[in-house]
């Protein structure tokens, strides 16, 4: 193959625009005759950078292609994105030709760009958070219905949600609390939480414990694990759904995740999960492989909301 094109091959016709910096593309198809899923990629962090390894190392095993990569600052891509999948502005994602964008950058990106994204393709919200705004989440919701598209929340760190989704469905689930420890250095917080674990660098201090929806604006980066118990529990949602953060200074290299699930006559459920994490570290490491293993999921579930 000539020098140049190695990445040519993902495309069965492609077309550079230099004043969008963006190619437009073909969808691509396998060996076999069936059609790759095109995966668009909505920030360069650490998980994204994970993601878009993965696809290119085995993407096409799976049938899945590189549609794009975008991030807000478009100098971390040069080196190790390709600059035909760079994508300059999101706004321009339709040219792409995505079947399913991935979000692991923002809750805000959801909240801006969600309802555009499922017009067209399906969207995997890595930032659940952002469903938190009652407003977000009901506009998504209706534009994953009527466009056909899925909505798909990503378990990440959640331990046991279809059992939790179940559980919900089949009106069995009376409450939920999910508690997340972390090393104080672990956190991104705002407001008063950003103040109150200063005081945590000594001894353990419980930072939150209520509601899931007062929490998830305070810490976008942290509870994305109980944003998603929160949709894998309708019924009960992001007032129902209790959430407890701690922050530990004797939890230097993993983080531990326990959920608790009550039902009719003294039916529960409790789990604890330890995930390890390098020093400082928001996700940690098992959640990048549970990132993978729900992209491979999303095969297209029509106008709804799935938890992969």
């Amino acid at each position: 193959m000539a020098k140049g094109h190695a990445n040519k091959q993902l495309f069965t016709a492609s077309s550079w625009h230099p004043e969008r910096r963006i190619w437009t593309a073909k969808p691509g198809r396998m060996s076999g005759g069936k059609r790759k899923r095109r995966v668009g990629i909505v920030g360069y962090g650490h998980l994204g950078q994970y993601l878009v390894k993965r696809l290119q190392d085995d993407g096409l095993r799976h049938g899945l292609e590189l549609a794009f990569v975008w991030n807000r600052d478009a100098r971390k891509l040069e080196g190790t994105v390709p600059a035909e999948l760079r994508l300059g502005k999101l706004a321009d994602f339709l040219a792409c030709h995505p079947d399913i964008i991935i979000e692991v950058a923002h809750p805000c990106i959801a909240q801006e760009y969600g309802e555009l994204f499922l017009r067209t393709a399906d969207f995997m919200v890595g930032s659940p958070t952002a469903l938190a705004d009652l407003g977000t989440e009901l506009k998504l919701r209706k534009a994953a219905r009527q466009a056909g598209h899925t909505l798909y929340i990503p378990s990440g760190a959640l331990w046991g949600g279809q059992d939790i989704q179940r559980l919900d469905d089949g009106g069995m689930l009376q409450a939920l609390t999910v508690t997340m420890v972390k090393h104080p250095d672990s956190f991104r917080l705002g407001g008063h939480l950003g103040e109150l674990v200063q005081w945590a660098q000594k001894e353990r201090v419980v930072l939150y414990n209520g509601p899931v929806r007062q929490l998830c604006p305070l810490a976008p980066n942290n509870v994305n694990t109980m944003a998603a118990a929160c949709m894998a529990a309708p019924s009960l949602g992001f007032d129902g759904v209790k959430g407890c953060l701690i922050a530990d200074p004797n939890l230097p290299d993993y983080h531990v995740v326990e959920i608790e699930a009550t039902g009719p006559g003294g039916f529960s459920v409790s789990t604890r999960r330890k995930n390890p994490a390098a020093s400082g570290a928001v996700t940690g490491a098992a959640t990048f492989a549970a990132f993978w293993s729900s992209l491979l999921v999303c095969q297209g579930h029509g106008g709804r909301v799935y938890l992969c």
